[in-house]
């Protein structure tokens, strides 16, 4: 299976190292050096590529998936802040007949993590002396707060307790409505990364935690995601990778 690594930071060597451990070839690497605008993802350019993986910055992802839908390549995007334009991506895809596969986190251990959540928190709606919440910590670099890993898994709360139907994502300066999930975020030191979720009563509280040690599972799960969407065409996400 032959991959195309568009942007190549910290991230684009950690997703070349494990693409390699698993056996498949890393056919092309495009960088600001070569893909300004995403005017080096041409047809010719991508001659053989089975997919895409995208890690490269929130003003080039567009004109990457873009440029790479053209081709009619398949991709998977790593890169967040594009996520206004999901709808005009979605019928990108559908347009050009290719498989499209995105997550704000591809680590599979955060994604599976998700999913227990979900049935965590489906189990505990039932049970209304028990409230919840999501913690997340990260290091002092992190430009977004909350992330979006924390808001999926806020996401995944509402999906199985259906007494919380809003996300409360800012400092609260007053009392908790029932209704509100609250995500609280830290930022400090170099913290990988970690969510936490919290059922908690008067009588007991239970935790879920996720804690991610380095980048190698978020490569590995993007390397994942590119050999399950060789060959498929459609629109997309790791849950999809974790649930068929």
């Amino acid at each position: 299976m032959n991959i195309a690594l568009i942007g190549y930071g910290k991230m684009g060597k950690e997703v070349e190292q494990a693409a390699k451990g698993r056996g498949l070839t890393v056919s092309k690497i495009f960088d600001i050096h070569n893909n300004t605008g995403g005017l080096g993802l041409t047809r010719e350019s991508l001659k053989g590529i089975d997919v895409c993986i995208e890690f490269s910055a929130p003003g080039a992802v567009i004109d990457n998936i873009e440029a790479v839908a053209g081709c009619g390549k398949n991709i998977v995007v790593g890169t967040t802040g594009w996520y206004d334009r999901l709808d005009s991506v979605k019928k990108l895809v559908k347009e050009n007949k290719i498989g499209f596969l995105y997550a704000p986190n591809f680590s599979l251990g955060l994604n599976i993590f998700a999913q227990v959540v979900s049935h965590a928190a489906h189990i505990m709606d039932r049970y209304t002396q028990y409230d919840a919440a999501v913690m997340e910590r990260h290091h002092r670099a992190k430009v977004d707060s909350p992330s979006g890993t924390a808001l999926t898994i806020a996401s995944s709360v509402l999906q199985g307790m259906k007494r919380k139907t809003e996300i409360l994502s800012e400092t609260s300066h007053g009392p908790i409505k029932p209704h509100q999930l609250h995500v609280a975020s830290s930022r400090f030191g170099s913290v990988p990364g970690t969510h936490a979720v919290v059922f908690d009563s008067e009588a007991d509280s239970i935790e879920l935690v996720h804690t991610a040690r380095n980048r190698s599972g978020f490569a590995l799960g993007a390397v994942i995601a590119a050999e399950w969407l060789r060959g498929k065409k459609g629109f997309y996400t790791m849950r999809d990778v974790i649930m068929l």
